[in-house]
C-alpha cells in the first residue's frame, strides 16, 4: 500500500498536543533524504516531458486514422494519459515552488514559471498563496484555501437541493472542472482579502510584487497566444483534443488530490486558542491513488504528510522519509488506502461543515459534519 496500508476510521484525541517536536522528527530521517540533487530532478522532469511529446504525438498523427469508434476510445485514453503526466507536471512545478527541485532558488523559479505558465497558472502568484497555506494548514481563520465553513453559513438551498445524491454529483462535476481555475481566477474556496482577490492581479492582495505577477501573467499569455496560433493552423476542435482536454483533466486532479489531502472526518480545524504550526501540519492526510498513479504523481499523493512538515524535501525522497517518522509521530500519522472515487464521495456527503468539539478537553478543535 502506497500509503501506508492504513484506513483511518475514528477520531483521534488531538486536543493532545504532540509530544514531539519538529526537531525530534527531522532527527529520524535519514541526512540524504533533504538532499536536493539537480542532476535527478532535471531526469525526472525530461522523463515527464518525453511521455508527453510522445502521446502528443501519437495523437497527433495517427488516432483520427482510426475506425469509428476505435477513434473515440483512443481520444479518451489519451486525454487521461496526458492528463496524468501533465499533473505529474504541475507537481515538478510546485516543487519549484517550494525549493525543493534543486538549490537553486533562481533557477527553480525559472523552471516553475515554465511548467505552470504552460498550464495557464500564474505561478508567482501561486507561489506565495500555496505558501501561506504550508504555514496556516488547519488553522480556522487563517488557512488560505479549502476554508472550512462553519455551519451557520451553509445556504438553506444547498441542504433543499444539493445535499443529496443528484445534487452531490453536480457539485462534484462543477468543483472537479471548474474549480481550480474558479480559484485562480476568483480566489472561490479562498480565505476572504478585504477586496476582490485574484492570482492573476498584479495589484491584489494576494501577491505584494506586483513585477513578478505580470511576469506570470506574461508567461499564461505566452501559452494561450501559442494554443491560439496552433487552433488557427490545425482547427479548434483539434486543439481542444490535443491540449484543451488534458488541461482539464490537470485541474481535476489539482482539485481532486489537494481536496483529499486537507479533508477527512478524522481530521481537524484548529482555532486560534488551540492552532499551532505543527498541529496543522499533521491535520493532512497521505491517500493512495495505487502504485503507478502514485509514480506517476511523483508521489504527492501518498507523502504529502511529509511535505507538510519539510516543504523543502525532493519528492524522490518523501516515501523514504516517511517510513522514517512513523514511529516518532504514532497516531499523529494519518493515512487512507480507500480508493480515491470511494473517498471523493464520502467526504462529499460527510464533510459539509466544521463544528466545535463538545469536549471540556478539547475546546478550539472543530471536526467535520454532515447533520444539516
Amino acid at each position: 500500500m502506497g500509503a501506508g496500508g492504513q484506513t483511518i476510521a475514528t477520531k483521534l484525541p488531538y486536543y493532545e498536543k504532540p509530544a514531539f517536536t519538529i526537531n525530534q522528527i527531522r532527527k529520524a530521517i535519514p541526512p540524504h533524504c533533504f538532499h536536493r540533487s539537480l542532476l535527478r530532478s532535471f531526469s525526472y522532469l525530461l522523463h515527464d516531458l518525453t511521455i508527453a511529446f510522445i502521446l502528443y504525438y501519437i495523437a497527433d498523427n495517427y488516432i483520427d486514422l482510426l475506425p469509428k469508434p476505435l477513434s473515440y476510445i483512443a481520444w479518451a485514453i489519451y486525454w487521461f494519459a496526458q492528463g496524468s503526466i501533465m499533473f505529474g507536471l504541475w507537481v515538478l512545478g510546485h516543487e519549484s515552488a517550494h525549493n525543493a527541485f534543486s538549490e537553486y532558488k533562481r533557477l527553480d523559479d525559472i523552471v516553475g514559471l515554465i511548467i505552470y505558465s504552460s498550464l495557464l497558472v500564474p505561478y508567482y502568484s501561486f507561489k506565495t498563496s500555496h505558501k501561506r497555506h504550508h504555514a496556516n494548514t488547519g488553522s480556522l481563520e487563517n488557512e488560505e484555501v479549502y476554508v472550512p465553513r462553519k455551519k451557520e453559513n451553509i445556504q438553506w438551498y444547498f441542504s433543499k437541493y444539493f445535499n443529496n445524491p443528484p445534487g452531490r454529483v453536480i457539485t462534484l462535476l462543477i468543483t472537479l472542472t471548474l474549480g481550480w481555475p474558479l480559484y485562480l481566477l476568483f480566489n472561490v474556496s479562498g480565505k476572504k482579502y478585504s477586496r476582490f482577490a485574484s492570482h492573476y492581479d498584479p495589484y491584489g492582495p494576494i501577491h505584494s510584487k506586483s513585477i513578478e505577477v505580470l511576469i506570470s501573467d506574461a508567461g499564461v499569455f505566452v501559452t494561450v497566444y501559442a494554443a491560439y496560433r496552433f487552433a488557427m493552423a490545425y482547427g479548434l476542435v483539434h486543439m481542444i483534443c490535443i491540449y484543451g482536454i488534458p488541461l482539464v483533466v490537470v485541474n481535476m486532479f489539482v482539485v481532486l488530490v489537494t481536496y483529499l489531502h486537507h479533508t477527512h472526518p478524522s481530521v481537524p480545524y484548529y482555532d486560534s486558542s488551540e492552532w499551532s504550526w505543527l498541529r496543522g501540519a499533521l491535520s493532512t492526510v497521505d491517500r493512495d491513488y495505487g502504485t503507478l498513479m502514485n509514480k506517476i504523481f511523483h508521489h504527492c499523493t501518498d507523502a504529502h504528510v511529509i511535505h507538510h512538515l519539510f516543504a523543502s524535501m525532493p519528492h524522490y525522497n518523501a516515501r523514504e522519509a516517511t517510513e522514517a517518522i512513523k514511529p516518532i509521530l504514532g497516531e499523529y500519522y494519518q493515512s487512507d488506502n480507500t480508493p480515491f472515487h470511494k473517498a471523493l464521495w464520502r467526504e462529499a456527503k460527510e464533510c459539509l461543515y466544521v463544528v466545535a468539539d463538545k469536549g471540556e478537553n478539547n475546546k478550539g478543535v472543530w471536526w467535520y459534519s454532515n447533520k444539516l
